[in-house]
């Protein structure tokens, strides 16, 4: 009776993970747990791998497809009135991540709540959190909406961050996830303390929170007689005596001439001669070998091989098939829609903030990636009080991990590794400042005109004599020069302009 029990076990077990059913309903209820200790992932408290705060230890997550669960109480539960909602908590995927989610939930106020049977059917107000699959980086934030008509739960979803969430995954770092809610129906998402997604609850949730006043009539269907052509051929329209179409769009260049040299009698492929038949070729079954073709060597210089065809080219009485040119369609009514009728499920929530209260945090997770690593959980409603317990948990793994960040040449050669065309760009970098500095600061190159000069005017004698002829003729140059002033003295006065002009004359 014992193994009968055992194999239904392992059947149940096997089954239940090859079609990845949800697994707590099935083993929870009739197994109890013998069947969980064979599907749930396991956890351990332990330190981060790499950055490590001594004395700081997390929840990490150890198994690899599997399904774990774990939950505990709040010491009070939290009601959405006038006060605002500030969940916050670190995720670090020490390993990265393959497929997996390392988000949260905040487990709904209930007298059914049993945390001993938490599972992924189990009710939640929230859901938030990191999720990845394959190249689908998300961060959720979910809230369950009570339809006040219905008393039904309906999902809604935040809709997606503008901004590029791949680093988070893949960096193997500690990253501080926030969610605020406040009580004007607004919400913020953070990543390390700055903004990534923000909201109303009314307007940016996906499907919308309050159901549109109208929706289109099920019941009403298009007449058979509505035109939704806004354009149509034109009735009267005649396609003209001359429109040949039966006229090919191609034709023969008759202008063309084969060109010189081209080998009429070589075929362009010729049985290759080095080819063997194979020795277990077998012609009754295989048929005769035949050697596989290669292109003919003396086509190579040739313009061409075998038979000269001439080329084609565009028709100029081309004018295809005639149709009759488009007119605005008279009676065109536009494009039809069902009438609107009032919706018979409309409701208006105009807070949705005011949510089902919460008592409980679980993490119910399914990941292909072991060792996510999680701590400093909080849940306050004072930003100051969510600041401070960063600053004392992840902030100060952020000083850490910044203390033990690579030199900026490593750094630069990590960089250039994931993006192979930096070092094109470290090159030109590094040769625009030499490059320069050559062309500045090198030596000019002495020309033979410069040497021959300089040897020149070394090696030329001068004379006494020739020293004092070229003092006498600075003299007489410092004499005329002092000329010349005293007479231009003299025109600026107004004496004597005519006289000197003669003077001037009379010398040339």
């Amino acid at each position: 009776m014992t193994s009968l029990l055992w194999q239904l076990v392992l059947y149940a077990v096997n089954s239940l993970l090859s079609t990845r059913l949800q697994f707590p309903d099935f083993c929870l209820i009739f197994f109890s747990k013998i069947v969980c200790l064979f599907v749930l992932g396991r956890w351990e408290v332990e330190e981060l791998k790499e950055n490590t705060v001594p004395g700081d230890r997390g929840l990490v997550l150890k198994s690899v497809a599997k399904h774990h669960a774990i939950s505990t109480m709040l010491t009070k539960a939290f009601i959405f009135d006038n006060k605002p909602l500030i969940v916050q908590y670190e995720v670090n995927f020490q390993e990265g991540i393959d497929c997996g989610g390392a988000y949260i939930k905040l487990l709904s106020s209930s007298k059914d709540l049993n945390l001993e049977y938490f599972f992924d059917k189990t009710p939640y107000t929230i859901m938030f959190g990191p999720d990845k699959c394959g190249e689908d980086y998300k961060l959720h934030f979910i809230f369950r909406h009570k339809n006040p008509k219905t008393g039904e739960y309906d999902e809604k979803h935040a809709k997606r961050p503008d901004v590029d969430l791949k680093k988070f995954y893949l960096d193997k770092k500690t990253h501080l996830y926030t969610l605020v809610l406040k009580p004007d129906d607004t919400f913020e998402m953070l990543i390390d303390q700055t903004v990534v997604s923000k909201g109303s609850l009314l307007e940016d949730m996906v499907p919308p929170v309050n159901p549109p006043r109208e929706i289109e009539d099920p019941a009403d269907k298009k007449p058979d007689d509505w035109d939704e052509r806004p354009k149509i051929p034109d009735p009267n329209a005649v396609k003209p005596d001359d429109w040949d179409e039966d006229e090919p769009s191609k034709i023969e260049d008759l202008d063309a001439v084969k060109p010189e040299g081209w080998l009429d009698d070589e075929p362009p492929y010729v049985p290759d001669p080095n080819a063997k038949k194979p020795k277990d070729w077998d012609e009754e079954m295989d048929g005769e070998w035949e050697a596989p073709q290669i292109p003919n060597p003396k086509c190579e210089t040739a313009p061409g091989c075998g038979i000269w065809v001439r080329p084609m080219k565009n028709n100029p009485k081309y004018k295809g098939k005639w149709k009759a040119p488009m007119i605005d369609n008279p009676n065109y009514q536009g494009i039809w829609s069902p009438r609107k009728i009032p919706n018979p499920d409309y409701f208006e929530d105009p807070h949705p903030f005011e949510m089902t209260a919460v008592s409980a945090i679980g993490l119910e997770l399914w990941s292909m990636t072991s060792d996510i690593y999680f701590d400093n959980f909080i849940i306050c409603s004072e930003k100051e009080v969510a600041d401070r317990w960063a600053a004392d948990g992840w902030g100060l793994k952020k000083l850490v991990a910044s203390a033990n960040e690579p030199g900026m040449f490593s750094q630069l050669v990590t960089a250039a590794e994931d993006h192979p065309w930096l070092w094109v760009l470290y090159i030109l970098t590094l040769a625009l400042p030499v490059g320069l500095g050559v062309l500045f600061c090198w030596p000019a190159k002495k020309t033979d005109d410069d040497i021959e000069f300089k040897k020149t005017a070394i090696s030329k004698a001068i004379t006494k004599g020739e020293i004092k002829q070229e003092r006498e003729e600075l003299e007489d140059d410092e004499i005329d020069l002092e000329e010349e002033k005293e007479n231009e003295d003299i025109v600026e006065d107004g004496k004597m302009s005519k006289p000197i002009c003669s003077s001037i004359n009379i010398k040339t």
